[in-house]
């Protein structure tokens, strides 16, 4: 009986060691899984950090060229049409002010030619009285 006392506790001590093992080594593993996630964590975070650091710098130079180059082609836009507007003025006005002057220049050809032909006109006429007068 006493043997048999002594086998059933050694079978326990061994069962017990057994788990014992087992529980170690479940820790352990759990231990190291726990170790990898947490690299791997701080890893992915830190990438993750990085990531949107390289994504909002990317995104302000973008933002920043497209505003650039809309101010560019808005100013080639306004010059364009600053040019357009003088060049057309320039076209229009030009031809009109040369019209003006030439009427201008030929009222007063006209006038000068009816003031001329009116003077003649009356002096012809002032001698005709004048002559007739005297004839009379």
């Amino acid at each position: 009986m006493c043997v048999r006392v002594i086998q059933n506790l050694e079978y326990r001590i061994l069962h017990a060691s057994i788990c014992f093992v087992r529980v170690t080594t479940v820790v352990v593993l759990v231990a190291v899984v726990v170790a990898v996630v947490a690299s791997v964590g701080v890893a992915v975070v830190t990438a993750a950090a990085i990531v949107v650091v390289v994504v909002v710098v990317v995104v302000v130079v973008v933002v920043v060229v497209v505003v650039v180059v809309v101010v560019v082609v808005v100013v080639v836009v306004v010059v364009v049409v600053v040019v357009l507007v003088v060049k057309v003025a320039i076209a229009v006005v030009v031809p009109v002010v040369v019209m003006v002057v030439i009427v201008v220049q030929v009222v007063v050809l006209v006038v000068v030619v009816v003031v001329v032909v009116v003077a003649s006109s009356s002096s012809t006429t002032t001698r005709s009285s004048s002559s007739s007068s005297s004839f009379c």
